[in-house]
C-alpha cells in the first residue's frame, strides 16, 4: 500500500483550517463543527415576527461554522441586500454528544456557553419565507455569527437567568432575561438531539429577545449575556 507523503496525495488541494473559538481563560480553543439555531425562542420576539407565542416544538435552522466571526472582529455589510439585522443570542457549546439525550442529564453534555449574533439579510429571508424556500440565503452568508470566546460550565455553571442586551452605538435596542426562554436549553438540547446526532464542538444558538432591527455601516454594536460575556462588533 502507498502511504501518501504529501497533501496533494491525499486531497485535491489542502483542506481548509479548523473553524475554532477561544475557550477563555485557559488558552484552549473549541472546534467547531455545527452551528444549530432555534428559531422564535422568546414569546415577544415571535410577536414582533407576527407569530403565536404559544409553546409549540421548537425548530431549527443551520449557519455554517465558517460564518463565525472571532471575537473582536469586524462584521462586513453584506452584498445583496438593504436590510441586515442585528440579534443577540445565548450560545450553547456542547462537548459530549449523543443521540435522544434525556432531559434530566442534558445539561451534563454542555461544556460550557458564549454570546453570539445571528447576522440576518432580513429582506433576503422575506422574500424566502414567501416563496417557501429555505432560509440560508438570509442566514447563512459570510461573516453572519460573531461570537464571544467559550466559557467553561466549569468556570460559570449553568446560567438559567441573566440580562440578555444588545445596543447600537450606546442606544438599547434588545433587552430581555434568560429566564423568558420559551424552550429552555437542556429541552433544546434534548428535542434536537432526537433531529440530530449531537457531536462535541456542535453549537447551539437559542434564540433572541424582541427588538431585532436593522444595522449600517459605522454603527457599534454592543451586547451580552449576564454572566457569560459580552460582545463589541463595529459594522464595516
Amino acid at each position: 500500500m502507498n502511504v501518501p507523503s504529501s497533501v496533494g496525495d491525499t486531497f485535491a488541494f489542502a483542506p481548509p483550517a479548523q473553524v475554532s473559538l477561544p475557550v477563555a481563560d485557559t488558552g484552549q480553543l473549541f472546534p467547531v463543527n455545527r452551528i444549530y439555531c432555534v428559531g422564535r425562542n422568546y414569546a415577544a420576539h415571535a410577536i414582533e415576527m407576527g407569530h403565536d407565542p404559544d409553546k409549540e416544538p421548537p425548530f431549527f435552522f443551520i449557519k455554517a461554522a465558517d460564518t463565525i466571526v472571532q471575537p473582536g472582529g469586524v462584521f462586513p455589510y453584506p452584498d445583496k441586500t438593504t436590510d441586515v439585522h442585528h440579534e443577540i443570542e445565548h450560545v450553547v457549546a456542547i462537548g459530549t454528544g449523543g443521540t435522544d439525550i434525556p432531559l434530566e442529564s442534558a445539561l451534563d453534555h454542555v461544556f460550557g456557553y458564549a454570546v453570539g449574533l445571528d447576522m440576518t439579510r432580513r429582506d433576503l429571508q422575506g422574500e424566502a419565507k414567501k416563496a417557501g424556500r429555505p432560509w440560508e440565503v438570509g442566514k447563512s452568508f459570510d461573516h453572519s455569527a460573531p461570537m464571544s470566546p467559550v466559557h467553561t460550565s466549569a468556570a460559570i455553571g449553568h446560567p438559567k437567568a441573566g440580562t440578555v442586551h444588545l445596543e447600537i452605538n450606546g442606544e438599547t435596542r434588545q433587552s430581555g432575561d434568560l429566564n423568558q426562554l420559551i424552550w429552555k436549553t437542556e429541552e433544546v438540547i434534548a428535542f434536537l438531539s432526537g433531529l440530530f446526532t449531537l457531536v462535541p464542538g456542535d453549537l447551539i444558538m437559542t434564540g433572541t429577545p424582541a427588538g431585532v432591527g436593522p444595522v449600517s455601516r459605522g454603527d457599534v454594536i454592543t451586547g451580552g449575556v449576564d454572566g457569560i460575556d459580552t460582545i463589541r462588533v463595529e459594522v464595516v
